[in-house]
Order: C-alpha cells, then sequence, then structure tokens
C-alpha cells in the first residue's frame, strides 16, 4: 500500500512579490474606484463574497464574509446569498452587483452576458457599473491566485 505525502505549499504570493503587489495595486485602484463611485462597501463585499461562493475559494470566503459583517450587510443577506434571486430583500444596487459578480465570474453565453450585465449597467450608471466590473474581475483574480497557492482558512 502507498501512502502518498501531502503536496508541499507553493504560494504565488510569496513566490512572486512583485506579481502580488501589483494585484494588490490594482485591489486598491479599484476600491477608489468604487468609493468615487458611490458604490457602497456593504455591497461590494456582498459580490466579494458570492464570487468567492461560486469559486469555491474557502480562504476568500472567510476573508469578505467577515468584511461584509464589519461593512454592514445583515447575516440574513449572507445566509441566503447563493439564492438572492428567490428573495426580495436586496436592494436593486445590491441586485446589480450581484448580477455582475456572477456574470464576470460564470460568464455565460454572449447573448445571457450581454443581457444581464446591460440591465445592470442601466441600474448603476456607467461609472457604478465599471467599478464593479473591475471589483469582480479583480476578485476572481483572487480566488484564483488563493485557491492555486491553496491558502487555508486558520480559523
Amino acid at each position: 500500500m502507498s501512502h502518498s505525502s501531502p503536496v508541499p505549499s507553493f504560494y504565488l504570493d510569496k513566490a512572486d512579490p512583485g506579481s502580488w503587489k501589483a494585484l494588490n495595486s490594482l485591489a486598491t485602484a479599484v476600491r477608489e474606484a468604487t468609493e468615487a463611485a458611490g458604490v457602497p462597501r456593504d455591497v461590494v463585499e456582498l459580490a466579494n463574497v458570492r464570487i468567492s461562493q461560486i469559486n469555491g475559494c474557502a480562504y476568500c470566503l472567510d476573508l469578505h464574509v467577515r468584511a461584509a459583517e464589519e461593512a454592514g450587510t445583515a447575516a440574513v443577506k449572507l445566509r441566503v446569498l447563493p439564492a438572492w434571486r428567490e428573495t426580495s430583500i436586496f436592494s436593486e444596487t445590491e441586485e446589480a452587483a450581484l448580477t455582475i459578480a456572477e456574470a464576470v465570474t460564470l460568464l455565460p453565453d454572449d447573448d445571457e452576458r450581454v443581457a444581464s450585465l446591460e440591465s445592470a449597467r442601466f441600474a448603476l450608471g456607467d461609472e457604478a457599473y465599471s467599478a464593479l466590473c473591475w471589483a469582480a474581475a479583480t476578485m476572481n483574480t483572487f480566488n484564483r491566485v488563493s485557491i492555486v497557492s491553496r491558502h487555508r482558512v486558520t480559523g
């Protein structure tokens, strides 16, 4: 019987600190853009949690659920987030942000993606729409870095 030894961790952020620093600089610019566009922090964090749920990134879920709570997101919204379309508890801005989060993460077929993103753009306006699209793309990148690096939740 063979026993496989655990795969040693390889942290992309530690292996290439320059790229990690650049990604964090992008995150800072995106945060500034969402703030300038008037997108509330709790809305951004709600989208970050949904993206991390879709991608299955435990590390980012732990981090961003805490950030969402700190930003004032209601616990009920976090509990029902995977089924947000089945409720009436999310604001129009939150629904638009979640629509962007899912469309940017899942990249559905072109017709579906264009239709859902256009409805979000209409609800938000161009500045907030752009900022939230960048936020979703950036969160997806952080998820992938954490998943590939096998970042662990430490409790």
